[in-house]
């Protein structure tokens, strides 16, 4: 929980200008996150649009989706991640990021794929503050679900 000095999770997205996206269903057969003891650990998360269905960012990195699409695309998939978080244990500030996993559909060539999951990276800093800095992986694979661009999962420990 936030002491009473510090500013909220919550806070801190509606100062970036963000709020928390609903829950996505699964698009397949696994649950979107799992807790066990004190650690929750939340599936990968697609930058899914407004729609809730296709991704905002489609395609590859290194062709057709710049680095700067790709790091809002890796933003938008951790603000899916915190909101399958939120929907598991009710309140972000409950969390503490452990680690985090960036899967970039990119081009074999394309040498920024770390910059792109920094979108996620940031965001996960920018909201839980102390709380979000986190160990991590960055990768590039050769396609995602629903060609998404990003893709992000997340491991929390549950701290209050």
């Amino acid at each position: 929980m936030s002491k009473p000095n510090e500013e909220s999770p919550e806070a801190r997205l509606a100062a970036l200008g963000l709020a928390l996206p609903a829950a996505a269903a699964p698009v397949a057969n696994y649950v979107p996150y799992m807790r066990t003891g004190n650690l929750l650990f939340v599936s990968g998360q697609l930058p899914v649009g407004a729609n809730g269905v296709d991704p905002a960012h489609k395609g590859k990195l290194g062709a057709s989706v710049s680095l700067e699409d790709g790091q809002t695309a890796a933003r938008q998939a951790a603000l899916n991640v915190l909101a399958q978080a939120k929907a598991a244990v009710g309140d972000l500030a409950r969390l503490r990021a452990v680690r985090v996993g960036g899967y970039v559909n990119a081009l074999p060539d394309f040498g920024q794929v770390p910059q792109v999951v920094n979108g996620a990276s940031d965001l996960f800093a920018a909201v839980l503050g102390e709380n979000g800095k986190h160990a991590r992986f960055a990768v590039g694979v050769a396609q995602l679900p629903l060609d998404a661009a990003v893709e992000v999962e997340g491991i929390f420990e549950i701290v209050g």
